[in-house]
């Protein structure tokens, strides 16, 4: 249940969006979503947001009739539509229905997070919608890279996608973890990729048992 108090602080938030579903004058489902910051760079006049679609609810005696689909679609569009480049959605871990939910949707896991809910915690997977081509980011030094959304390898945590500093993929720059969305450049001599923020690894293609 959704306490008032935090529906009107949601609802007079402008990086906050709420959808409602409804069906014979009566709210059937709901979707939450957020708007901040991001690394990626887009175009339009939210060119650095990213979205996160944290609650797509519906009420059990109305699941199965496309109420889900169309509540996500809606919120999809609007997130698009308000300069999202990406978008990450959010369900719990036990949700098995959800997390299919995702997938059949074109949606990727990248990791695991921790959220709170009534004084527990609980473990949700994350999930973001897969873009295609080159996608350019900024470095904390302010440059523009470019991380290349169809060449990714597994990791321990979610894939290492590669990162140039071209967009037309000529001069190699290094990974995006998209476990903490963070660019991940150390690799060792014998090929192993390891993110400094969230500890995703790679393993090199071929192991020596002399390394083991």
């Amino acid at each position: 249940m959704v306490r008032r108090d935090r529906l009107a602080d949601s609802l007079d938030n402008d990086d906050r969006i709420l959808l409602v579903a409804e069906q014979d004058d009566q709210v059937v489902g709901f979707s939450e979503s957020t708007l901040s910051e991001s690394d990626i760079v887009g175009e339009g006049p939210h060119e650095n947001q990213r979205a996160t679609i944290l609650w797509i609810h519906v009420d059990p005696a109305y699941r199965g009739e496309g109420t889900g689909t169309a509540l996500f679609e809606s919120t999809r569009d609007r997130l698009h539509g308000r300069g999202a480049g990406l978008i990450e959605g959010r369900v719990l871990s036990d949700n098995a229905e959800g997390t299919g939910f995702y997938e059949s949707h074109g949606f990727e896991a990248v990791g695991r997070s921790e959220v709170e809910i009534d004084g527990r915690t609980h473990i949700e997977n994350r999930y973001v919608e897969e873009p295609s081509g080159m996608q350019p980011i900024k470095t904390e030094g302010g440059k523009t890279v470019y991380i290349d959304r169809d060449d990714a390898e597994r990791g321990s945590l979610a894939a290492f996608h590669v990162v140039y500093g071209t967009p037309d993929g000529e001069d190699r720059y290094g990974y995006y973890c998209a476990s903490c969305e963070k660019l991940a450049n150390a690799m060792d001599a014998m090929g192993r990729i390891e993110c400094d923020s969230c500890g995703n690894s790679r393993k090199p293609a071929r192991w020596d048992a002399a390394y083991m």
